[in-house]
Order: structure tokens, then sequence, then C-alpha cells
């Protein structure tokens, strides 16, 4: 876990907020998209767009969404626009259109298989949201995903929330990402929150589904890079370290480029 004596906030803001506008600038794009959930690592993603000066636009895009999300979601966006006059949001229903996609694709008795099949829908319609906006406006779409999600444990979906043009916050861990948020002022009912990633209309946080926490996956991440394996561990420490393993494992596919089957020279 960071130490908020020695994360130096200001200058780190800079950084990202000179990065996103150069970037936009060079890539001859006119502002940034930014899918808000309720949850901080979109309030901050959208906060450090805003700050660009660039034209933001902040889109809530619920499917059964809990009420407590969508009203983190609105006081985050209601608070962002009277910070910001760049800032403005649309939002997009997207509750009709995932009902209309059940109702065209065979269902499974695998419980557990379907359910995680159409969690990642549902971000992956969001995803085309996204994107659909970002072409009406010629803008990019920022992604929201954090170090330990993206390159740790790869808790995103691909080409859901996975898919973006630009990743300001994905080289902070969770730890950092909260002490950057309150530098920033994102509301408190954002800080306080259980982490979700709010993909199937319940209340069930991110490390309900993992079995961990962001604290302690940070931790075995660091643990990884020292070079330890699970036999330095034992107890909780060794059950944490035994998750962010076979996590990073399995999720691979997500991190890495797209497996591309080369044809010999002399085939062609």
């Amino acid at each position: 876990m960071t130490n908020s004596n020695t994360f130096q906030a200001e200058k780190i803001n800079q950084h990202i907020v000179q990065w996103l506008h150069d970037y936009a600038i060079n890539a001859k794009v006119k502002g940034f998209v930014v899918g808000i959930s309720g949850g901080i690592d979109s309030a901050l993603t959208s906060t450090l767009c805003a700050q660009t000066g660039l034209p933001t636009l902040c889109i809530e895009m619920p499917i059964h969404q809990a009420e407590s999300h969508v009203n983190r979601a609105n006081e985050h966006i209601d608070q962002l626009k009277k910070r910001f006059p760049n800032v403005f949001n649309e939002r997009a229903d997207l509750t009709p259109v995932f009902e209309n996609f059940k109702n065209q694709v065979p269902s499974s008795e695998n419980e557990s298989v379907l359910n995680l099949s159409l969690a990642n829908t549902r971000a992956r319609l969001r995803m085309t949201t996204l994107y659909y906006f970002a072409g009406l406006n010629g803008f990019l779409v920022a992604g929201t995903g954090n170090k330990v999600e993206d390159f740790g444990v790869g808790f995103f979906t691909k080409y859901g929330d996975g898919g973006v043009d630009i990743s300001p916050i994905a080289d902070l861990v969770k730890s950092e990402v909260r002490l950057l948020a309150t530098y920033l002022q994102v509301p408190e009912s954002i800080l306080k929150a259980k982490p979700t990633d709010g993909l199937f209309g319940d209340e069930r946080s991110d490390e309900d589904q993992i079995g961990a926490n962001y604290d302690e996956l940070e931790w075995a991440m660091k643990q990884i890079d020292q070079g330890k394996t699970s036999a330095d561990f034992s107890g909780r420490e060794a059950e944490v370290f035994k998750i962010f393993r076979r996590l990073n494992r399995v999720n691979q596919h997500k991190m890495n480029p797209i497996p591309i089957c080369k044809i010999p020279d002399n085939l062609k």
C-alpha cells in the first residue's frame, strides 16, 4: 500500500493531465469520453480528463444498475460540471438493449457460466456505446482501469472496459488511485464505497468476486516483483499470494497482445 506521505499527488496529477492533453492534441481529437459507474476509478479518470480543458463527456450507461451506484454517479457528474465548464454528460439506458439481446440468444443451464457471460455482455454493450459517442464527437475513449486490475489480476472484460483508446491511470495501483482521488476532491461517498464492477446488478464487491481486497492484491503484486514465491508465506498471506498468482496466470490472454499465426515466407 502506497505511503501517503511520499505520494506526490500534485505532481502526478499535473503529469497525467499534461499527458492527456498532449496525446489528444497530437492525435488531432477534440476531447474525451468516460463511462461513469459511480466508482472511484471512473471518477478519477473523468476528473483528470476535465482538467485538460478539452471537452469531457461523462456517460452513464445503466443496465439494471443498483440505485447506490446510480446515485454516486450522478453526484460525481453534478460536482464535476460545477467545477469544470468543459464537462457535459449523457445518459444511455442500456437495460432494454440488454434484455433484447438476452431474448435473441440461447440460454444455458449452467447458471454460473451464463451469469458471467451476461456480465461480460454488459461491459461490451457499454464499450460499444462509448465508441458511438466518441465517434459522434471526435473524442477518445478514456479507460478507467488501474494497475492492479489491468496488469495484476486481469479484473476487466476483454473488449468491454478493456476496450479503450488511452489508459491514464493504468500505472497507478488502487491505493494511489485513492490518494489522487482524495487530493482531487472526488465525492466522499465514492471514496468510501466498496470497489465493484457493477456488472451483476447487485451490491457484490470486487473483493467478493476475487477473494482478496486491493490492499492485499497490491501486497502480492509487490512480492512477485521482488521475486518471492508461495513458499515464503503462510496463513492469509499465502492464500492471497495464491489468489493473485492464479488470476495473473489465467488472465494473461487479456494482458498480452492477440496471438498472430505467422506464415513462413516460403509458404507465401
